[in-house]
């Protein structure tokens, strides 16, 4: 492996690992011994392939944003995982863990999610694999985001509201760690992020990694070169980004540049900015960067966008940015809120807000005018209509 992936034992530079109760060691050790194994299989991936090209509707379209190329000078892609079964990347990594879920012999699937979309992502696979789902949602999140989990419970899954703390993605990603530990025999936790104990962190990177190999693949076709100047996503715990960076991490031309939820601003006290804010320490199984107190507290984040108000990164992501092979930045609620109107009104496509946060980088770039730009467009904004109107006074 090179300097930027996970090593044999769970680490990436000083980040990783699988700090977990000795409860979990069994479940946790089981899925280190036989996840590579398992994924690697000619019969795994055939599989895998086969449902990301009929029923996820993979390869995903690499689209040229023309008016958004000629507001900024620069030739700007966007790679349409908003486009995919369920309207987000989530899907990549729960048909993924499905599958793994089925080889193990689990029955029961646990979730965690905050925008909502790995839950329905987690309950759609789910459906389709007639196997029992409990997500695990925080209470605000249940609110601002309604449709996912109307959505969740048609599929059949057991919505279950997380109600201590924020009342968001920290303390629906406790609970679920909680039911783990409690139902160890016949129970999966499919993570939606790069975060949690080893394997994890590398288990979803890889299944995202579908983002970037399509991207480069794509990219050859359009513009003869694989290789774009700049890769923009946006990061909470940063499944998209990791996937979104994989097959570029080698390449030291290609600046990859991670935007985190900045909420009111970074200093305001109501931020989810982990790289500008985070110290190093252990969170939800794996040692990266999180924000907290000087005892060792979390800092609650905030953000308007339910998919990165997560206090944390996942240890990848926390050393591409000690490292610097990443550029870590933070956008605030308004500029994301204006982003995800422009793209809306210059291209006709509606962003997540989590997306917009990438978007909203845009502004603060100059480019010189040939260069090329690919931005993870995770996510749809269908979920987020309630937000943008309210936002807009629509």
């Amino acid at each position: 492996m090179n300097k930027y992936h996970v090593n044999e034992k769970g680490y990436y530079g000083p980040f990783g690992g699988a700090y977990i109760p000795e409860m979990l060691y069994p479940n946790v050790e089981e899925l280190q011994q036989k996840y590579l194994d398992i994924i690697q299989d000619e019969s795994f991936q055939q599989e895998f392939q086969e449902l990301l090209r009929d029923y996820v509707g993979r390869p995903s379209p690499l689209y040229l944003a023309k008016r958004l190329s000629q507001r900024y000078g620069a030739n700007i892609y966007l790679k349409r995982e908003d486009l995919n079964h369920t309207g987000a990347h989530k899907i990549n990594n729960t048909v993924g863990q499905i599958l793994l879920a089925e080889r193990l012999g689990k029955k029961r699937i646990i979730a965690e999610t905050g925008a909502g979309q790995h839950g329905v992502a987690t309950a759609t696979v789910c459906a389709l694999k007639g196997l029992e789902c409990i997500v695990y949602m925080g209470e605000v999140d249940i609110a601002r985001q309604a449709p996912n989990v109307a959505r969740m419970k048609m599929m059949g899954a057991k919505v279950i509201a997380a109600q201590s703390g924020s009342r968001t993605l920290k303390d629906a990603t406790n609970e679920a760690l909680r039911d783990w530990i409690n139902n160890p025999v016949d129970t999966h936790y499919i993570i939606g992020s790069v975060v949690g104990p080893h394997p994890y962190p590398d288990m979803v990177a890889k299944f995202q990694s579908i983002i970037s190999e399509e991207t480069k693949k794509q990219l050859l076709e359009k513009t003869d070169s694989d290789t774009p100047n700049y890769v923009i996503a946006c990061v909470g715990g940063g499944s998209n980004a990791a996937g979104m960076f994989y097959h570029f991490l080698d390449q030291e031309e290609v600046k990859l540049i991670a935007v985190e939820a900045a909420g009111h601003g970074v200093e305001s006290g109501e931020s989810a900015a982990t790289t500008a804010l985070g110290k190093e320490g252990v969170l939800h199984g794996s040692r990266s960067i999180l924000m907290q107190t000087d005892d060792g507290q979390v800092i609650e984040p905030y953000s308007i966008s339910a998919g990165l108000d997560y206090p944390g990164i996942g240890p990848q992501h926390a050393w591409l940015f000690k490292n610097g092979r990443g550029s870590y930045v933070s956008i605030t609620d308004d500029e994301a809120m204006q982003a995800g109107l422009r793209l809306t009104q210059l291209e006709g496509i509606i962003p997540a807000i989590e997306s917009s946060h990438a978007l909203a980088y845009l502004e603060k770039m100059s480019f010189k005018g040939d260069e090329t730009v690919v931005i993870c467009l995770s996510g749809r904004g269908d979920k987020d209509l309630d937000n943008y109107t309210k936002y807009f006074g629509l």
